[in-house]
């Protein structure tokens, strides 16, 4: 698949959700939306507003909040008081967060197949011990960047 083609399939999810939401997908969601596409990882709202500086700062609030609530956006806070957010899940792909303690910084890691097969294993034997019925996980790991001081 092309990158054009996930954008259009993107799009399609995102206006689908909005619509059920009985919202519009503007324009100024879709330059949103595309930031979020074209970032490394999760953004802080700093980092979306230098991304596309057409976008004003009370509108990126309110409409992370609206793509929040209809699941196509992910909300991530971390120490430093910065909340980042990145496209929810089903919209990328099944990923972790190494999380600064220092600094904040956020990145996105996967596992191989077989690691997530045998973290999800555990997951799930875990939480079937207190009658937990676990629909998918997140793992954050916290701890010092590279760029940080120990």
């Amino acid at each position: 698949m092309t990158s054009a083609e996930i954008d259009a399939k993107v799009d399609e999810e995102v206006a689908e959700r909005l619509r059920q939401a009985d919202q519009r997908y503007t324009s100024g969601r879709r330059r949103l939306v595309s930031v979020l596409q074209r970032a490394e990882g999760p953004v802080t709202i700093t980092q979306i507003l230098a991304a596309d500086r057409s976008l004003a700062q009370s509108s990126v609030y309110r409409n992370l909040a609206i793509l929040e609530q209809v699941g196509v956006v992910t909300c991530i806070v971390t120490r430093d008081d910065f909340s980042r957010y990145e496209l929810a899940e089903h919209l990328t792909e099944h990923h972790h967060h190494l999380i600064c303690s220092s600094c904040g910084d956020v990145a996105d890691f996967s596992l191989d197949n077989w690691a997530e097969a045998s973290l999800d294993r555990a997951l799930h034997q875990a939480a079937g011990r207190f009658g937990f019925a676990i629909d998918t996980h997140r793992l954050d790991l916290l701890g010092t960047c590279a760029a940080c001081p120990n």
